[in-house]
């Protein structure tokens, strides 16, 4: 049975959500005493594992000394943490706009408060690990975030948690091996653990609300929210790593940007991280030829 399947056979959303009340209640995590913050950050350990390096495969990988890896795989995962510390903020507006005024009393309610709680504790998580590693400032290019505060202000109902699901998805399979990798900065492997674990009822949330919100929509709607998801899909995989993440390593940033074009091992990472997202898509209905466009585009399918 698939994911998009078993939702349609729940008998209403505060089904899923009161089992989701139920699991925050019984792991949740505090960064603040989890995280070993005090605790040296060995000089050869990795800021992510290095196959998921934008460069691992490369020639211009195969030419960095060992300590240059190093550096570049903590200002990747800098990076992406601070994408997703901006996407962070963005989701906590789009679920707040979705309950605004809703009944406070249903687990719906709840664990949207809920699930806006585990995201401040994980932007501060994630904003904590950077300056633990030293990390500079790095933002998405200024146009997705100008386009992001317009789909903030105005998605609803499953256009508004098809983008969280989107990026969690992505996040989540990277987190996975990050969490388990014995040459990756222990901090990361810390948080990537807190939130794969919370994230996963994040998931569930959202492929909840997103069926719930599909269930009579039309052809147009479900084919307007198949574009806008792919759209969203587009802009959150490009601002991931930031252009100037290998400026501030010391590498030339144009062909190191042209050499993560043409990286074959790069694509693979990235579709493997969006198998089970795909699936769920699919099954919903809103993997259209046109969204497989854009979703090929970017190497997630």
């Amino acid at each position: 049975m698939t994911a998009a399947t078993a939702f349609r056979e729940r008998t209403t959303i505060d089904d899923v959500t009161a089992r989701l009340l139920t699991s925050s209640d019984e792991l949740s995590y505090d960064p603040q005493t989890e995280v070993a913050w005090d605790q040296p950050i060995p000089d050869d350990h990795y800021g992510l594992n290095p196959e998921w390096s934008t460069l691992y495969g490369t020639r211009l990988w195969d030419e960095m000394s060992e300590e240059q890896r190093v550096l570049l795989t903590r200002h990747e995962v800098g990076s992406i943490m601070q994408t997703g510390i901006w996407f962070e903020m963005m989701l906590q507006q789009l679920i707040l706009r979705d309950q605004y005024a809703k009944d406070p009393a249903a687990t719906e309610f709840r664990f949207a408060l809920t699930e806006i709680a585990d995201e401040c504790r994980h932007s501060l998580m994630f904003a904590r690990t950077c300056d633990v590693l030293g990390i500079p400032k790095y933002l998405p290019p200024r146009l997705t975030i100008e386009l992001a505060r317009l789909i903030k202000t105005t998605a609803r109902a499953e256009q508004a948690y098809g983008p969280i699901l989107i990026a969690e998805e992505i996040l989540d399979v990277m987190q996975r091996d990050w969490m388990r990798g014995e040459n990756v900065v222990h901090i990361v492997r810390t948080t990537s653990k807190i939130h794969v674990v919370e994230e996963a009822r994040h998931m569930k949330f959202a492929r909840a609300e997103i069926m719930d919100g599909l269930e009579h929509a039309s052809r147009f709607r479900r084919e307007r929210s198949a574009m806008l998801f792919a759209g969203a899909a587009y802009f959150i995989v490009r601002a991931m790593v930031s252009p100037e993440v290998y400026t501030n390593v010391g590498l030339d940033k144009e062909r190191a940007l042209a050499e993560v074009r043409t990286n074959q091992h790069r694509k693979a990472m990235m579709r493997l991280s969006c198998v089970h997202l795909m699936d769920f898509l699919a099954d919903a209905g809103l993997l259209t030829k046109r969204a497989m466009r854009v979703y090929q585009s970017v190497d997630m399918i």
